[in-house]
């Protein structure tokens, strides 16, 4: 294999994130206090989002854009979400009930899309199928709401207190505002997806 550019390592580099900030989620809390965790969670969360944003920018502005770039930036961020996801339904009892189904259709689409890219990428075409500005935006609403799962505990846990802090729990408004995006985004995306590469597709190979 050739060397890799920066783009493209940062890509790595966020890949090898995904075990950390797993972990860092689901680690007991007789190890070590939710709100640490969830603190050191977030920020692993919010550096690999960081190069998600780097990679690209670099890419476009010293035209580093390649097909493995291409391919592999969308896998890792699909790696990154769908992984804290499950942390998150794992370790979050409070919010599991609904956000068990958030993370379900997350699931669902990016299994479907990644299926019509290496459909795409294998057919008479050999196209690779870049993220467009839906699935881009989509990435955005989920990283905002998984950032948001890991936060907002930890601010209302020092604000509120008895049935309030129970409440929020529960039900914390920007989660809740950011998977209401995320679900709407992700569904969106791919439908685009669909509607624009699908007639690629030939079902009778």
């Amino acid at each position: 294999m050739k060397k890799m550019n920066l783009p493209n390592r940062l890509t790595v580099f966020r890949l090898f994130m995904v075990p950390f900030c797993v972990a860092a989620t689901v680690i007991p809390e007789k190890w070590l206090n939710p709100d640490v965790s969830a603190v050191i969670a977030a920020a692993i969360f919010i550096l690999a989002a960081v190069t998600d944003a780097a990679d690209g920018k670099i890419a476009r502005k010293y035209n580093l854009i390649t097909d493995f770039g291409k391919f592999l930036d969308p896998l890792a961020d699909k790696f990154m979400v769908i992984g804290v996801m499950l942390a998150i339904c794992y370790r979050y009892e409070s919010i599991r009930v609904w956000f068990f189904w958030v993370a379900l259709i997350v699931v669902f689409r990016e299994l479907a899309v990644t299926s019509l890219r290496l459909m795409v990428a294998n057919s008479e075409t050999h196209r690779v199928i870049a993220a467009a500005w839906l699935g881009k935006l989509k990435t955005v609403f989920q990283m905002v709401c998984i950032v948001c799962v890991f936060i907002e505990p930890v601010v209302y846990h020092r604000i509120f207190s008895g049935d309030t802090l129970r409440f929020l729990t529960v039900c914390p408004p920007l989660t809740v505002l950011f998977s209401a995006l995320t679900v709407l985004f992700t569904v969106l995306s791919a439908v685009d997806y669909f509607k624009t590469y699908g007639s690629m597709l030939d079902s009778s190979k």
